[in-house]
């Protein structure tokens, strides 16, 4: 009866992951969404712990106590540092809580080879010592197994690398022929992999921990090199991995409500990641393989220079330019999150408004850190969600705007992406913010972007830099236009 009771609990739950899904695709339903999806997990955590029964012995869950204490401990850590987390240090939340999920599936895994190993009867043992192989009963389960702790593994320890990046605490290292390695590396793990699906007696254990070990090592030299403005794919990414690891543990543990989780996490992560991928005119095969970001392109292209000097701007200055046009279209990046100016803007955006002027946002899909940053950042100032303009949407308007400002965003309107071939974003759709008639900057100084090259869009002539924090400056800029009347 419980059984029963508990699959109604899983079919409710799974159903609340795809509304809330549903609900995370507008931002204007997103908290909604989150909620959802969180209620329908909670009760499906308490419906297992409460109503589950091995349907062998009858028998519900052991250990209450350790179960509620680790509940407790983790849900007070997740809401401390979802509460203290800064905008800016977001991208590497969201990787380090990402990594907690890979490696939860890789100690599944772990735990559950360990079971089979001891739940295997004596004859089963000395007939896989003779044998060359698994019972066909042990082989699914064992590749299953298998399945989880490798892309667990590479999910856990890739995203504590894509952390360290993000936190500035580890360098962009790229080793000499990366690709030959990452695929060499990969065929050892397979290989491995195949030793500890066929059987191999006493070794069968060793084969197995040297696959967790290598795949750990894979994890570690697929995010090390990659670099510049390409890190918003690799978060996406790992969290896909993350979901199908998370599908395997449902798979070893019949449950039907982990599967359809780690499902729709994994495929909402892998269309994410299709999506940055054009958005950075990078295939998936090189995402995979790890070609991609840094390097040494990124590093000679910092010494390129271009001819010209660039203008400054004072704030009165800029103030004039922006209080007097028709149309004034923002332009958010990751310089804007660091100053958390998100509300100054917001303040800027409706000044503007309120003298007859038009403003609109201009959001590159990987503008910041991580998918979505910029929206979340505007959100939380409380921007209108039809003022959020995507890049398809937002291009051809630029043509018509009077005044361009750009708020700590580099990369993702370097005109190089489209002029130099020599670049390491070459072919990298962009905004067009140069078709503007008029562009301002706010930049703390020259110092190059994320992908460390040089701004093209800097040295045009229609381009005036108003040098400064972002919160400092934008609020200098109200102050001005306030003064003008």
């Amino acid at each position: 009866m419980e059984n029963n009771i508990l699959q109604l609990i899983y079919l409710l739950a799974s159903i609340t992951f795809i509304v809330g899904l549903k609900f995370l695709g507008n931002p204007a339903t997103a908290r909604k969404g989150n909620l959802i999806a969180a209620f329908g997990m909670g009760i499906a955590i308490f419906g297992t712990i409460f109503l589950y029964k091995n349907p062998e012995n009858g028998a519900g869950l052991h250990n209450l106590i350790f179960i509620f204490a680790a509940l407790a401990i983790g849900t007070v850590l997740g809401f401390i540092a979802a509460k203290k987390v800064q905008m800016t240090a977001m991208p590497e939340m969201v990787s380090l809580f990402n990594g907690m999920g890979g490696a939860c599936a890789m100690l599944i895994s772990i735990i559950e080879f360990q079971h089979l190993s001891h739940s295997l009867s004596e004859p089963m043992a000395a007939a896989m010592a003779l044998a060359p192989g698994f019972s066909s009963a042990l082989t699914g389960k064992v590749l299953i197994i298998l399945a989880g702790m490798v892309i667990g593994s590479v999910s856990f320890s890739g995203s504590m690398v894509a952390w360290g990046k993000l936190s500035g605490k580890v360098k962009d290292k790229s080793l000499g022929q990366q690709q030959f390695i990452n695929i060499g590396l990969l065929l050892v793990i397979f290989a491995f992999a195949y030793l500890v699906i066929g059987g191999n007696g006493e070794n069968t254990a060793l084969f197995f921990y040297l696959v967790l070990a290598l795949s750990l090592l894979y994890g570690i030299l697929f995010v090390l090199p990659i670099g510049g403005a390409d890190m918003p794919v690799v978060i996406s990414l790992l969290n896909s991995f993350t979901g199908v690891a998370a599908a395997f543990g449902g798979f070893l543990y019949d449950n039907k409500v982990m599967l359809v989780g780690g499902i729709l996490v994994g495929s909402a992560g892998t269309l994410l990641t299709i999506v940055m991928c054009k958005a950075m005119n990078r295939s998936l095969l090189n995402v995979l393989i790890g070609n991609f970001g840094g390097g040494a392109k990124g590093e000679a292209a910092t010494s390129s220079s271009f001819e010209g000097s660039t203008k400054e701007v004072t704030a009165s200055d800029a103030a004039i330019l922006m209080r007097y046009a028709k149309k004034v279209i923002i332009v958010p990046g990751y310089g804007l999150a660091v100053a958390q100016a998100q509300h100054v803007v917001h303040d800027l955006e409706l000044l503007l408004e309120a003298e007859g002027v038009e403003v609109k946002y201009a959001i590159h899909p990987v503008a910041g850190r991580m998918p979505g940053h910029m929206n979340v950042l505007l959100a939380e100032s409380n921007v209108s969600y039809d003022k959020l303009l995507e890049m398809e949407e937002i291009n051809p308007e630029f043509a018509t705007t009077d005044v361009v400002l750009v708020v700590g965003a580099n990369d993702v309107v370097n005109p190089a992406a489209k002029t130099d071939p020599n670049s390491p974003i070459y072919g990298m759709p962009i905004l067009d913010v140069e078709n503007a008639a008029n562009v301002i900057v706010n930049k703390r100084s020259m110092k190059a972007g994320y992908a460390g090259i040089e701004n093209e869009l800097f040295f045009k002539p229609k381009t005036s830099m108003l040098f400064g924090d972002a919160k400092k400056a934008l609020t200098e800029l109200v102050n001005e236009i306030k003064a003008l009347g």
